[in-house]
């Protein structure tokens, strides 16, 4: 079993403040570039949440994992993100699961030839487009989500910004897949 970051619980008020606090941010599409990063992602899943699943899909009437990350980077930190997953996987520097931070994307390879991609918001929760119920929070806790795990990437800083160009020896890895297909 990995050793992802323990979840922390806190009181539903806990909960019920933080939701307001992110909700009120998400007001408009595009999101000012304040407040911590796992904020400026949740503002962005606010908008998101519930938008179906699309393979291939880029807009809110259908998106797929890779879009929806393209799409929150885009958005909440003003970083433009290849569109597949398979070009994903390649940004950043990798991190184990151990040191994950918000921000982190979170590269899984579930049953069959597909990858996916989420974003890690901290307390073992990431945020990602599922095939079954659209932009959605998960739980790396989850048996599914501890079987399928693959690698973790680390894109911002601290404050959530891209940081300085470093050589990366591992930032060619894993090998580029030679089927292309939307969303991976």
């Amino acid at each position: 079993m990995r050793n992802f970051p323990k979840k922390r619980t806190c009181s539903p008020l806990t909960g019920l403040v933080l939701f307001l606090l992110v909700s009120g941010c998400a007001s408009s599409g595009a999101m000012n570039r304040s407040g911590t990063v796992e904020s400026r992602i949740r503002a962005e899943y606010a908008h998101w949440r519930g938008t179906p699943y699309l393979l291939g899909g880029t807009t809110k009437r259908g998106v797929d994992c890779s879009a929806f990350v393209q799409h929150v980077y885009a958005d909440a930190f003003g970083i433009d993100l290849p569109r597949s997953t398979a070009d994903q996987v390649r940004e950043g520097r990798q991190v184990q699961p151990a040191q994950l931070r918000a921000g982190d994307l979170v590269f899984f390879r579930p049953p069959g030839a597909s990858r996916h991609v989420g974003i890690y918001l901290g307390n073992g929760t990431f945020t990602h487009a599922s095939t079954s119920q659209g932009v959605t929070l998960g739980s790396l806790e989850e048996a599914y989500w501890q079987s399928a795990y693959w690698t973790s990437r680390r894109l911002l800083d601290g404050r959530g910004n891209p940081p300085r160009k470093t050589q990366d020896k591992d930032r060619a890895q894993p090998k580029r897949q030679t089927a292309k297909r939307p969303g991976w």
